[in-house]
């Protein structure tokens, strides 16, 4: 991947980042409210966040073969599991929202940390 590609990849990340972070402490009174919900397996925080990362994908166009790829180049050391048989242009955006998903999550959890350790100051 080129150097533009990733900074536009790592500008998408950040971008989607802010506005699932802003979400989650909206809906849920603060980081301390948001980071609890995400941490509590009966929640419904894989649902939502699926929900968001596909809306994601539709606003910002990747929800196509092309946009799949774009996002499928900028992480090629992650792991998937195995996709299950289909047509190639569901699956490569399938195993493009998963990654991408699995990402967002784990920054969501960094920075709602941090924006807890600020708040508590």
């Amino acid at each position: 991947m080129d150097l533009h590609e990733q900074q536009q990849f790592g500008y998408l990340l950040a971008t989607a980042v802010e506005r699932y972070v802003a979400r989650l402490e909206e809906r849920h009174r603060g980081a301390d409210g948001a980071l609890a919900h995400l941490k509590d397996d009966t929640s419904d925080s894989a649902r939502e966040l699926a929900e968001f990362t596909g809306a994601f994908f539709d606003d910002f166009l990747l929800a196509n073969v092309d946009g799949a790829c774009f996002v499928l180049r900028a992480l090629p050391r992650r792991k998937i599991d195995a996709q299950p048989a289909g047509p190639i242009d569901e699956t490569l955006i399938g195993m493009a929202k998963a990654l991408f998903a699995e990402l967002l999550a784990a920054k969501t959890v960094e920075a709602l940390q941090q924006h807890s350790g600020y708040q508590s100051i």
